[in-house]
């Protein structure tokens, strides 16, 4: 399965803050938000994974991510200057997805869980059709939302509902399979001129063929797009690390505990960063897993 990362976008609920920055590098935490989305598609095992941003922007993610084989991954870029939709990404990315199957995640999602690793690898097996992710929330008004039936098969779909049938929110995360580049090639764009997710997801559901996971207990699910979510978002973050001594999203972390690189090389990638707790906890890691140091 491929990979795409949606990091465009010009950030305006955060103006100012966004204005000379991408808001996929902001600071979460202890790290840039884009770790967060590229951490969920390492978990998921997949290793072919395609940036999307803003051309000005592209420099600062590739100094910052290079092509990935450092994570024993592979990593490349594609401009969106000008937004016309999240489901403009899969078009954008119509070379690199190919004829597989495809992950697109959002840049401002967040996901924690203990065992989202499993559940995303298990997913990304099965994936026939669309495979969303539901998470519950209180306004699920500002959301797109999906509502399943009694056996827990998704019924419809409904964009910023005023009267919501159902209070899961439809996340930033979605699995897709061979089809959907042709698909997405046929929208019809929107009166906003852009091409709507929720069209090409309700096609497939239309087809029978789209399904929703309802991410409940024990999982997290955090949209980083306004000042008041990005805090919250951090200190969600920092509450986790401090009080379980681990860290959410940290790729080394994941690239070893998932096979794609050794424990010396994640070590050698602690060493570089060495002057930050971010970096001694990525040796210590790679020290507990099996680096000679």
């Amino acid at each position: 399965m491929k990979g795409i990362v949606l990091a465009g976008g010009s950030g305006t609920r955060l103006h100012p803050i966004t204005i000379p920055v991408s808001k996929q590098l902001l600071p979460v935490g202890d790290k840039p938000m884009i770790y967060y989305p590229l951490s969920v598609l390492l978990l998921a095992g997949i290793r072919d994974i395609l940036l999307i941003g803003k051309s000005i922007d592209l420099p600062h993610f590739r100094r910052l991510l290079g092509d990935g084989s450092h994570l024993g991954v592979e990593i490349t870029y594609a401009a969106q200057d000008v937004p016309r939709g999240v489901a403009e990404a899969l078009v954008i990315g119509a070379d690199h997805i190919g004829a597989e199957p495809c992950a697109l995640i959002l840049g401002d999602n967040i996901f924690h869980g203990s065992v989202f690793s499993k559940l995303l690898r298990d997913e990304v097996a099965a994936v026939d059709g669309c495979t969303l992710f539901g998470y519950p929330v209180s306004d699920p008004e500002r959301y797109g939302v999906g509502v399943l039936d009694e056996q827990g098969r998704l019924v419809s779909l409904e964009e910023k509902p005023l009267r919501p049938h159902s209070n899961r929110a439809v996340t930033g995360l979605y699995f897709y399979d061979a089809d959907v580049v042709a698909r997405a090639a046929a929208l019809r764009p929107s009166a906003r001129g852009e091409l709507e997710i929720t069209d090409l997801n309700q096609q497939y559901l239309a087809d029978g063929r789209a399904k929703l996971i309802d991410l409940g207990r024990g999982y997290a699910w955090l949209d980083a797009g306004t000042p008041e979510a990005l805090m919250q978002a951090s200190q969600y973050v920092r509450t986790i690390e401090e009080r379980q001594g681990v860290r959410i999203a940290c790729l080394e972390e994941t690239a070893l505990r998932m096979g794609f690189i050794g424990a010396d090389d994640c070590y050698r990638l602690g060493v570089e960063q060495s002057g930050s707790a971010y970096g001694r906890y990525v040796m210590e890691i790679a020290r507990e897993l099996g680096a000679d140091s």
